[in-house]
């Protein structure tokens, strides 16, 4: 099949990561996935939660969508006075992913926050915030390396995602909008540098899927993201 945008069926969009995007924060990054636009800011606090042992750090993530990312305006959560469920599920998995690759004793007592706000949204807006939200993170822990508040990096690894899925039969790599919105299956995957694997999302909209399937989508994912991480190492090293 032809794909809209004429990408092979295991091609990227085009990815651009731009760091430092946001003066004031401890590390930040715009990452461009095709049309999909989203702002990563990482911010450093030295209150952990309570619920993290002491002397030990955390890392967590919120999510949201400007009102005109979409085609059509959504309303602001404010607005609405509570969390929209699908931001609530994204911000969590955001969070889980960077979580799954720091030592959180290494870290010390600090609290890192990453804010990932969708400016545009084209299709794969978690898997973006997840790729550039790492680096947001990873440039606040060089920040705090410099300035004496931590001795080490403390990760293990990177973490990039992507999504693939089913489309009239065809398996594809990092769906846009129009493709995501007729997929018949639908899959996220999670992965570090290691190519292990750290959470997938797979979903049969429209018919069930077969295990040979999944396998076919979780390697399609696995050779985006070995791409997505040469990228983020190009900004990080």
């Amino acid at each position: 099949m032809t794909r809209i945008d004429a990408r092979a069926q295991d091609q990227l969009r085009p990815v651009e990561i731009i760091p430092n995007i946001n003066k004031f924060a401890e590390g930040s990054c715009l990452i461009r996935c095709g049309n999909t636009h989203v702002l990563c800011c990482a911010s450093v606090e030295d209150k952990p939660p309570r619920h993290v042992p002491e002397g030990e750090g955390w890392v967590t993530a919120e999510y949201s969508m400007l009102p005109r990312a979409n085609r059509e305006r959504s309303r602001r959560d404010i607005s609405k006075l509570k969390l929209n469920g699908r931001s609530a599920e994204i911000q969590r998995l955001i969070g889980r992913a960077l979580r799954s690759v720091v030592d959180m004793k290494k870290l010390g007592p600090w609290n890192i926050t990453i804010d990932c706000d969708v400016l545009q949204g084209d299709g794969g807006t978690r898997t973006a915030s997840i790729t550039g939200g790492f680096v947001a993170m990873m440039l606040a822990f060089q920040k705090m390396q410099k300035a004496g508040q931590i001795t080490e990096l403390p990760v293990s690894g990177y973490v990039a995602a992507v999504s693939a899925g089913i489309v009239n039969d065809e398996a594809l790599l990092d769906l846009c909008y129009e493709e995501d919105s007729s997929a018949m299956v639908d899959l996220n995957c999670v992965m570090d540098d290691q190519g292990r694997l750290i959470e997938i999302q797979g979903t049969g909209e429209e018919r069930p899927f077969t295990l040979d399937e999944q396998q076919k989508l979780v390697e399609l994912c696995h050779k985006g993201i070995l791409e997505l991480q040469a990228i983020q190492k190009s900004v990080l090293e």
